[in-house]
């Protein structure tokens, strides 16, 4: 007997046809009809955002195209004048696509910055009839150009960076040497600039005349999973085709990668590191030392091999950084590197002697312990300015910050940290961790604005040895902050708990109004993802305030297992077969807002995004009776077929492998686009949205379950595919705020509905 929380088909009810495979040609004339047709219909259903009168596609696009927005910067050296140098990239009503511009640290402190555009991609695209837009770019380090070329002005400032161009905000992307000396992009013919066509490409700088590539060098360059197989080392000046091989993987797994870590400045070598990434979580890692001769050489001679690499002996699941002479290791399962020694539990971050245990091996190493977790603890990652290691703990999902002298002996010691983690979400970056102690500080919150300061390390040193006792004491100056972007004053965070079916204790935030009415009537929109270890948890998105919160609507953030809240295990516990446990979690917290009369389910909609619309694809088919109206974006629906889509084979460590048992014993199970009932009519409103330009999940996932309902005659199926937009279904403010308030407008108007309905 079926529990009430399972899908209605097993596996001998379901048949292997796919009628609508069709659907998987992206831009075939049919498949574009297709979306065409039922954007047509989609927006005569529910209306233009534009010209609906809700005004949310206004409110939306004035938060996206604010110049009240904290223009977020990086330190790209000194000018001649000892000036700090700042960049950013800024998007607005009048750049739609975007600037890169610069200004000086000075500038940047005062109210209205003096910037100076480098690079226009708006004008870019119109001068080459592209839709171009940006996806950062990568720089030449200071110490690794060449002083040959620069004289005097060498480790001055970043002199070249490879900027990355997509075309409609795919994956994949063009690659081009920009020149920030003369803001021009460096010429093939005449510099010998670098230049790579669209793919999804893996580069960075080894030296100035030096590149890593890992791209499509042709038929056996890539995985299965479409990302580079070969890194090759690409000498300036020379034919693509012709640069030598550094590393190689295997066409089965997920990519390979080849990088730099730099660690002069820390005491420690230069070392290179090239790898396997052979599933999603697992991978291996070879490690060797570089000289400065080797580390610069320029001549395609000059860049054989230094060494063989040599595999760091650690378990596939983990995962290494070096700081100076130390290795540091993030665990994702317990680690006993000597047989009948010490056991370092899952979710734990330490450290040894590079140089000792690449020499010596792990049973001829020690290691020191920076984190151990508990049930309730998890790591969530570190930085480091010049003498200090900043390392960022969650607590029951509140964040956590200690701070870690680096002594001259390279020693790490615990200077001191939260005592209590708090609801919010704060990060910190150095500003130049080669040079000094100071960095970037953002702190927000779901009703509390953006806020950046300039912060100094040194500071919490100073207020540790007089006994202060103040909050965030590392503060230097407030830089910047967003003003309010939607009325939040009389709004309340409290993080509640739900109990799953199983027994286990699942977190959720919900903000509401302080005189809130239990009585079942208010509109609630519940969010999830629960996937591939990304944590939930509180961060001021000003379009949920404005499209939902300011209209009297109460959100909640699920925080479900598959997610990293409670570290890895939290997200072990929902891998492959056990894939249920996180919609149990979603559906005890939906079941625990109707319970506690926050809402019912006519009032109660939910929403969620790539392997979050996976998860609303089984809400809709496991528990249609809960919920009155899902937003599904960007998902994955059909897990038969997903593997051999695009991306798709890089996902099976988290899903498993349609192609062995796995379908039949559990793939099957949470296959929303297997899993409809076509005798059952009373399926929940539902928005289907996805883009023709995601080259990760592809859209014949939304396409192809669309199709079926649409055949089934189900109702309330609308369906809008955006033309552009990548995996995060919009390129430019305009169509961000679009798809948003499309989505936000249709669950506010069903759940307005749904609250006379018993």
């Amino acid at each position: 007997m079926k529990t009430k929380n399972a899908n209605p088909f097993t596996y001998e009810q379901l048949t292997e046809d796919d009628p609508y495979k069709y659907l998987e040609e992206v831009e075939s004339d049919v498949s574009l009809t297709f979306a065409k047709n039922n954007n047509d219909a989609c927006l005569e259903a529910l209306g233009d955002p534009k010209t609906s009168g809700t005004n949310t596609y206004e409110r939306v696009l004035s938060i996206l195209e604010s110049n009240d927005r904290i223009p977020y910067a990086s330190k790209y050296g000194n000018s001649e004048e000892e000036e700090i140098i700042l960049f950013n990239f800024w998007k607005d009503s009048n750049n739609p696509k975007g600037i890169w511009r610069r200004t000086t640290m000075d500038s940047y402190k005062t109210e209205k910055p003096k910037w100076k555009t480098v690079l226009d991609i708006d004008e870019l695209g119109k001068k080459e009839s592209v839709s171009w837009v940006y996806k950062g770019n990568s720089a030449l380090p200071r110490a690794r150009d060449d002083p040959n070329v620069l004289g005097e002005k060498y480790g001055q400032c970043v002199t070249r960076v490879l900027v990355k161009l997509s075309r409609g905000g795919a994956d994949a992307v063009e690659i081009r040497e920009f020149d920030l000396t003369s803001e021009k992009f460096v010429s093939q013919e005449e510099d010998n600039g670098f230049f790579l066509p669209e793919a999804k490409s893996r580069v960075s700088y080894k030296n100035r005349h030096v590149l890593y590539v890992g791209t499509d060098f042709g038929e056996g360059s890539l995985t299965d999973s479409g990302y580079p197989r070969v890194i090759k080392n690409w000498v300036r000046g020379t034919n693509l085709e012709d640069a030598t091989i550094l590393f190689e993987g295997e066409k089965t797994d997920v990519s390979v990668f080849a990088y730099l870590s730099d660690q002069r400045l820390n005491g420690g070598p230069v070392y290179e590191v090239a790898g396997r990434s052979v599933t999603f979580y697992t991978s291996k890692y070879f490690v060797r030392i570089l000289s400065e001769e080797q580390l610069l050489a320029s001549e395609p001679q000059d860049c054989s091999s230094p060494g063989d690499f040599q595999q760091v002996d650690i378990q596939d699941d983990a995962e290494i950084m070096f700081l100076g002479k130390w290795m540091m290791i993030s665990l994702r399962s317990d680690w006993e590197p000597v047989p009948g020694g010490k056991t370092y539990k899952s979710g734990s971050f330490i450290y040894t002697d590079a140089i000792n245990f690449l020499d010596k091996g792990k049973e001829e190493s020690s290691f020191e312990v920076l984190f151990e977790p508990t049930e309730t603890t998890s790591f969530n990652g570190y930085t480091c300015t010049k003498n200090y290691l900043i390392m960022f703990t969650m607590d029951n999902v509140k964040d956590k910050m200690d701070f870690y002298k680096i002594e001259e002996d390279g020693s790490l010691k615990f200077i001191t940290g939260d005592k209590e983690g708090k609801i919010r979400s704060c990060s910190a970056s150095p500003i130049d961790p080669y040079d000094n102690n100071m960095f970037w500080f953002t702190t927000s919150g779901y009703t509390q604005p953006s806020t950046l300061y300039l912060a100094d390390a040194e500071k919490v040193a100073e207020a540790t040895e007089s006994n202060e006792e103040e909050e965030d004491k590392f503060i230097v100056e407030k830089l910047k902050s967003l003003p309010d972007m939607y009325d939040a004053q009389n709004l309340n965070v409290k993080q509640e708990f739900a109990i799953s079916e199983d027994g286990t204790k699942v977190p959720y935030f919900i903000v509401s109004r302080n005189d809130v009415t239990l009585d079942g009537t208010n509109q609630v929109l519940l969010y999830g993802y629960g996937g591939f270890e990304i944590s939930m948890g509180p961060k001021y998105i000003g379009s949920v305030g404005a499209a939902w919160l300011e209209r009297g609507g109460i959100y909640v953030e699920a925080c479900i297992r598959g997610g990293g809240e409670y570290g890895p295990n939290w997200h072990q516990e929902a891998l492959k077969a056990n894939r249920n446990k996180s919609y149990e979690d979603f559906i005890a917290i939906a079941e625990d807002l109707i319970s506690s009369k926050v809402c019912k389910s006519s009032t109660l909609a939910i929403r969620g995004g790539s392997n979050g619309g996976l998860l609303m694809g089984n809400m809709y088919t496991m528990r249609p009776d809960l919920f009155k109206a899902i937003h599904c974006a960007v998902p994955l629906l059909d897990m038969k077929g997903y593997h051999k889509l695009l991306a798709g084979a890089s996902w099976m460590a988290e899903y498993g492998d349609p192609d062995t048992s796995d379908w039949k014993e559990f793939l099957h199970k949470y296959s929303p686009y297997h899993q409809i009932d076509p005798e059952k009519k009373d399926y929940p409103k539902i928005l289907f949205t996805t883009s023709t330009r995601d080259d990760r999940v592809h859209p014949a996932h939304a396409r192809k379950m669309v199709k079926k309902l649409q055949d089934m005659e189900i109702k309330d199926v609308y369906y809008y595919e955006n033309i552009e937009g990548g995996h995060g279904g919009a390129a430019d403010s305009k169509q961000s705020a679009f798809m948003t308030a499309l989505a936000y407008d249709f669950m506010f108007e069903a759940t307005k509905e749904g609250k006379s309905e018993e």
